[in-house]
C-alpha cells in the first residue's frame, strides 16, 4: 500500500522533539498523559503539516474516501529495546523508560478524533499494546503469537469493539516480509446477496474468545448470539470461527458460506508495515489478517514488534460505553 504521507527527515525530527518534551508515563496515569498530550495541541506546539495530515485522514473516514491509511518516517524513541519474548510487557515496563512512539499514537488519537480504548484484564489495562511474539502463544491463532491470522476484527467475540486500530512499527526486521491484510467492508458487500445481506443481520451466529482472552480472564468462552453484518459496513466475524447458533435457520449457513465466498473474492490491499511506519484501518468497517510472504529467518522475525492502540470513532461512540468505565478513567473497560 502506498503511503499517504512520508514525513521528511527534517519533519520527523521535529515532532520527536515535540513529542520528547512529554514527561508522563502513559502506562503509569494514562488520563495525566493524555491530558498532557493535549496539552501541546492548546498550546500550538504541534506542527502544522501533522495537523493538517491527520486532519486529512480524518476527512477521508468521515467522507468514506478511505478505511486504510499510511504515515511512513514516523518519529520512534531513540531506544528501541529488544523485549524479553517470555513476558515482554513487564519487560518493556523495565527497559523503555522513553514514550515517543505511545505519544505519538496518542496525538494522532487526539487530532482524528478517535479517544483510545483499552481492556481492563489485558496488558494491565494499558492503553498502547505490544503485537509481539509471546512465547507461549507460538503457533496459536492469536495477535500476539508468531503464526499467520485469518481474516477478522479485533476482539471479535467482545461486546465493546474498536472502530480503528492503529499500528506503529517499532522493529520490522529487514530480510522478513510479513503484511497486514486489509479488506474494505463495502467491498465485501458487492459480493454478497441482498437476501443474505439481510440474515448476516439477524443474531443468529457466535464467536468463541481467542486463547489470549481466556487466559487473562477464565470467565470467557463464547460470545453472545450475535450479527455478522452491522450498520451499512460493519463486520463482526472471525473466519474460522464465527459460526452460526444452535436453533438457527437453514439460511444462515448458506448466508455465512457466501461470506466466505466473498471474503475470498474482494479486493484487498496489504500492506509491509517498516520500522517508523504507522498503518492505521477500520476495525470493524473492514477486516484484516496477518499474512508471513517471505520468513529466511524465523528468530529474527519473531523480533518483530508493533506498538497499538484501539480507538472509539468520535468521542459520542466512546460515552456510549461510559458506564463500563473502570476506575473512571474513560476508555478502560471491563470484560463484562
Amino acid at each position: 500500500m502506498e503511503p499517504t504521507y512520508v514525513l521528511s527527515d527534517a519533519e520527523r525530527d521535529e515532532l520527536y522533539g515535540v513529542l520528547s518534551a512529554v514527561d508522563k508515563s502513559p502506562y503509569e496515569d494514562y488520563s495525566a498523559f493524555s491530558r498532557a498530550v493535549g496539552d501541546l495541541v492548546d498550546r500550538g506546539e504541534v506542527p502544522a503539516f501533522f495537523t493538517e495530515v491527520c486532519g486529512r485522514v480524518r476527512n477521508d473516514r468521515e467522507t468514506g474516501a478511505a478505511e486504510a491509511h499510511v504515515l511512513r518516517n514516523c518519529p520512534l524513541d531513540a531506544e528501541i529495546p529488544v523485549l524479553d519474548l517470555d513476558d515482554p510487557v513487564a519487560d518493556k515496563h523495565a527497559k523503555k523508560k522513553t514514550f515517543v512512539g505511545e505519544t505519538f499514537l496518542e496525538l494522532f488519537a487526539q487530532l482524528v478524533g478517535t479517544p483510545l480504548l483499552s481492556y481492563g484484564t489485558r496488558f494491565n489495562g494499558d492503553f498502547f499494546i505490544d503485537v509481539v511474539a509471546i512465547n507461549r502463544y507460538s503457533g496459536m491463532q492469536t495477535g500476539f503469537s508468531d503464526s499467520e491470522l485469518v481474516y477478522h476484527n479485533d476482539r471479535t467475540a467482545h461486546p465493546v469493539r474498536a472502530d480503528f486500530i492503529s499500528l506503529l512499527g517499532m522493529r520490522s526486521p529487514d530480510g522478513d516480509y510479513i503484511y497486514t491484510g486489509f479488506v474494505d467492508g463495502r467491498d465485501l458487500l458487492k459480493h454478497l446477496s441482498e437476501e443474505h445481506q439481510e440474515v448476516l443481520r439477524q443474531p443468529h451466529f457466535f464467536t468463541p474468545y481467542d486463547v489470549f482472552s481466556r487466559d487473562n480472564n477464565g470467565d470467557l468462552t463464547v460470545s453472545e448470539k450475535h450479527a455478522i453484518l452491522e450498520n451499512h459496513h460493519s463486520f463482526r466475524y472471525l473466519d474460522t470461527s464465527t459460526t452460526v447458533a444452535e436453533g438457527s435457520p437453514e439460511i444462515a449457513k448458506d448466508a455465512l458460506l457466501e461470506l466466505k465466498n466473498a471474503l475470498v473474492r474482494a479486493d484487498k490491499t496489504r500492506h509491509r508495515i517498516l520500522t517508523g511506519d504507522l498503518f492505521t484501518f477500520a476495525n470493524q468497517d473492514g477486516l484484516h489478517s496477518r499474512d508471513k510472504m517471505e520468513i529466511n529467518d524465523p528468530e529474527r522475525a519473531r523480533q518483530r514488534w508493533l506498538l497499538k492502540t484501539y480507538a472509539f470513532r468520535n468521542q459520542a461512540a466512546a460515552d456510549r460505553h461510559a458506564d463500563r468505565w473502570i476506575d473512571g478513567v474513560q476508555g478502560r473497560v471491563g470484560d463484562k
